[in-house]
């Protein structure tokens, strides 16, 4: 947040002391690296009802820790948020619902569901949590939505259970989207075979890159970790539309 409304004291970014300004900066670059995520997220909110900010139980209702739990949220299906609340913490108690592993999102460290943790939290980090069988979708650091188009897009694999996604895409500008102008490439994880498959591309929209780069990173500890983009990427590939399938690296 740049601005925190219904207060008297100005809250302009500029404002605050150097040391405050590179944790959100850290933030606001991680936001616009989950672009493709969150746009992806919203058009589920669009075409399919779904909601982007989601309790715990709407996607554990079976675990009955998570009926009460009122200070973490999912946001969108793959990220738990775990805000720290209180002051002058260095960790935070974080609850993993259900029964599959979760990945710490700065550290890539797996934990296994149905667990409290003590998650690190110091000042400029907030607790996340990834999902396994999630596939998280990033794109570049940028300083408006669209700055760089045709960059490549990295596609982080957070292995322990199968995985779906469907990132979409459309002109960004404009309200075509209703006309059916967009996108849609299917993202699928099997867990069992370790292999991705990148499915046909559904649609078209008016300036449509039609090749893709996609960087596979499957993640591991100390591998494809935090906002930083991932090097080396485990694969590269080029996408013009086509089916195009992944294998994973033996020991992944």
């Amino acid at each position: 947040m740049f601005r925190v409304h219904g207060t008297v004291a100005p809250k302009e970014f500029w404002r605050w002391d150097k040391p405050t300004q590179q944790i959100w900066e850290r933030f606001v670059d991680l936001r616009y690296r989950l672009l493709p995520y969150i746009y992806s997220v919203s058009w589920q909110v669009t075409h399919n009802g779904s909601t982007m900010m989601r309790p715990l139980i709407m996607d554990f209702p079976s675990d009955p820790r998570a009926l009460n739990i009122g200070n973490q949220y999912l946001f969108g299906p793959a990220i738990m948020v775990a805000p720290v609340t209180q002051p002058g913490v260095t960790n935070w108690d974080v609850y993993l619902p259900g029964k599959a592993e979760w990945y710490d999102f700065w550290t890539g460290r797996r934990e296994a569901g149905g667990q409290s943790v003590s998650a690190a939290a110091p000042i400029g980090i907030m607790p996340l949590f990834i999902r396994a069988g999630a596939i998280l979708p990033m794109g570049p650091v940028v300083q408006y939505a669209a700055e760089k188009q045709d960059v490549p897009q990295e596609i982080r694999i957070y292995r322990g259970a199968n995985g779906a996604f469907a990132l979409y895409d459309d002109e960004g500008d404009n309200y075509d989207y209703e006309r059916r102008e967009y996108s849609t490439i299917p993202l699928t994880w099997n867990d069992t075979t370790g292999m991705l498959t990148v499915g046909p591309r559904h649609g078209r929209f008016p300036g449509m890159a039609k090749k893709r780069t996609f960087r596979i990173v499957f993640v591991d500890e100390n591998h494809g970790n935090g906002g930083a983009e991932t090097e080396p990427a485990d694969k590269i590939i080029q996408y013009a539309g086509n089916q195009v399938t992944v294998q994973a690296k033996n020991g992944f």
